[in-house]
């Protein structure tokens, strides 16, 4: 069983930047595929970025060149580097581990761009 906990969401203006965090419990987090993912009010959940189990990385062609995915396995952590931010960057946030047969989700954290 893996618990997630995501912090480092807020308001910030156009331009801004911002540092996701999202702290897992338990053993073997080096072994989890760790995503981020976001849902703006009336839109469906989307995938923003992903960082494999051996750090391979990947992201949505929308923020590619401004957020960056990371993880320190020491810490049990994942983080997601969040620059020069757009009003249509405003949404819920969500941590997500995965492996095969198994998947945990973070209670999300609310990201806000508005001048």
């Amino acid at each position: 069983q893996v618990q997630l906990v995501e912090s480092g969401g807020g308001l910030v203006q156009p331009g801004g930047s911002l540092r996701l965090s999202c702290a897992a419990s338990g053993s073997m987090f080096n072994a989890y595929a760790m995503d981020w993912y976001r849902q703006a009010p009336g839109k469906q959940r989307e995938l923003v970025a992903l960082i494999s189990s051996r750090n391979n990385t990947g992201y949505r062609e929308s923020v590619k060149g401004r957020f960056t995915i990371s993880r320190d396995n020491a810490k049990n952590t994942v983080y997601l580097q969040m620059n020069n931010l757009k009003p249509e960057d405003t949404a819920v946030y969500y941590c997500h581990a995965t492996r095969p047969g198994e998947h945990y989700w973070g209670q999300g954290t609310q990201v806000t761009v508005s001048s």
